[in-house]
């Protein structure tokens, strides 16, 4: 990675890079660019930055909305989907003021670099790592279509139970039967291999990949601990890898949570942990399952903002049709060992003081990775701060399958936010947390918030074809 503007500048001579592009996110988590010819990139363009208009990435700027993204160099690399030799950077969106440009406060880089600061300040840690979990399918087909004479979607996988009569070589994989499958039955492989290697080259390393749980062209890639910046760039990096290589497999890649009813969801499950002047802040061979009482604290305050948390870490309505019971998603609210059915996991595997941690399970991939784990560290600071101890609150330890619990038991537990609505709700009367420190702009919750539920409006209106089912012969 380049670590200068002469660094760039070299790496556009060595490589014979013609264009120069610039990957900026919008409110949704999204990718938009903006190219130059590389003999128009310069110390200047590093300095002052490309010129773009923040209304239309989703921003409800107090200020005009003219702004300048200036690219970061430490996030150059060659993109490998572009003919024409182009190099790529990420970086910030920056206030045109005089004399010097201010950070935007509502850009999702922005944020997640002012949540460690927040982090950085309250003196608890210096560094978060986390390793999100990346579950997506692989389909070799997919249509849709939202009309008034049609509303209507088809997806298939050749390797599908549903092929069975159809597929004609007997590579089939049973429904729910995917997990770990080998060759031949697991025909993605060699696409998933150079998406892992495409990642490397990238600067993310890679922990492993496989076929997940649904037969119909599930699978995950699961790359290391990062610190927290890097991976919110890297977790728009390994989509675009991800997107791109399956469409030159003649596939297509899919992160929806829950694209087959039936099937499994899709998570991301977010593993993290603080550290502070190199030792382990979340590490204590005293306490439960090695966590630290500061560990405890930080996930009383996830648990205490779930519900609110959810609207960011789950901002789809298909988020909550995989937050059910019966495929190893997470529905209560809660903290375990090596327990899938509670929101927050401690791997049991995890034994090394530097590498204990938890995971929390809820989120997916359709989030703003930048909101999203900027969210998550902000409720965990806020239980650090007010000493939420989830056992005290009673969220656990449940060592226990909590699916196999009587229903008399389970009534008395806390669940997930059913609904997308239920997650704004919660998120519009618990945000004081997230604009602690200035983190999170209030007007960009209000804009984030009315946007959202318009999304839900719109989408309540449109018959569903599982209600011609049910309904159209009453």
């Amino acid at each position: 990675m380049a670590k200068s503007v002469k660094d760039v500048l070299a790496l556009i001579e060595e490589g014979g890079i013609k264009m120069v592009d610039f990957k900026m996110v919008d409110i949704n988590g999204q990718y938009r660019h903006v190219t130059i010819p590389a003999e128009n990139f310069s110390e200047e363009t590093m300095k002052y930055g490309i010129g773009f208009d923040a209304s239309n990435y989703g921003y409800a700027v107090v200020e005009k909305s003219d702004m300048v993204f200036i690219p970061d160099p430490d996030t150059a690399m060659i993109d490998p989907f572009c003919a024409v030799p182009t190099l790529t950077m990420t970086g910030n969106a920056m206030i045109i003021d005089s004399p010097e440009n201010r950070p935007l406060p509502q850009y999702p880089r922005n944020i997640i670099k002012a949540a460690v600061k927040a982090m950085q300040d309250s003196g608890v840690a210096d560094t978060m790592y986390i390793l999100p979990e990346f579950e997506f399918y692989l389909f070799d087909n997919v249509s849709w279509s939202v009309e008034p004479s049609c509303v209507a979607a088809s997806v298939d996988a050749v390797q599908s139970y549903w092929n069975s009569a159809a597929e004609g070589k007997g590579v089939i994989v049973p429904k729910q039967k995917n997990y770990h499958i080998a060759k031949p039955f697991d025909i993605s492989y060699e696409c998933r291999s150079e998406m892992c290697m495409l990642m490397k080259d990238a600067g993310i390393e890679i922990n492993y990949h496989h076929p997940e749980v649904a037969a119909s062209g599930q699978f995950e890639i699961e790359p290391q601990l990062g610190e927290v910046v890097h991976m919110a760039d890297a977790t728009m990096m390994i989509k675009y890898i991800i997107h791109n290589t399956a469409l030159k497999y003649g596939k297509t890649a899919t992160f929806m949570p829950k694209p087959i009813y039936g099937e499994a969801g899709s998570g991301m499950h977010v593993h993290m942990l603080l550290m502070k002047d190199g030792v382990p802040v979340f590490s204590d061979d005293n306490g439960y399952a090695h966590l630290s009482e500061t560990a405890h604290y930080f996930m009383g305050g996830l648990l205490k903002h779930i519900a609110s948390l959810c609207a960011i870490t789950n901002p789809s309505t298909n988020s909550f049709k995989r937050l059910v019971p019966g495929f190893e998603a997470p529905v209560t609210v809660g903290y375990a060992t090596s327990n899938r059915s509670a929101v927050i996991r401690i791997p049991a595997y995890a034994k090394s003081p530097d590498k204990r941690r938890f995971e929390l399970r809820n989120p997916d991939a359709t989030c703003n990775p930048y909101f999203c784990y900027a969210a998550i560290l902000m409720a965990g600071l806020d239980g650090i701060k007010n000493k939420i101890d989830p056992h005290a609150e009673g969220w656990g330890p449940y060592d226990f399958n909590l699916f196999h619990l009587p229903e008399e038991e389970k009534a008395k537990l806390k669940g997930l936010p059913t609904s997308l609505p239920e997650a704004l709700d919660a998120l519009e009367a618990d945000n004081d947390y997230l604009t602690a420190d200035g983190v999170f702009p209030k007007e960009l919750i209000v804009s984030f918030i009315k946007a959202k539920r318009a999304e839900c409006a719109e989408l309540s209106k449109i018959p569903h074809p599982a209600e011609f089912d049910r309904y159209y012969n009453l």
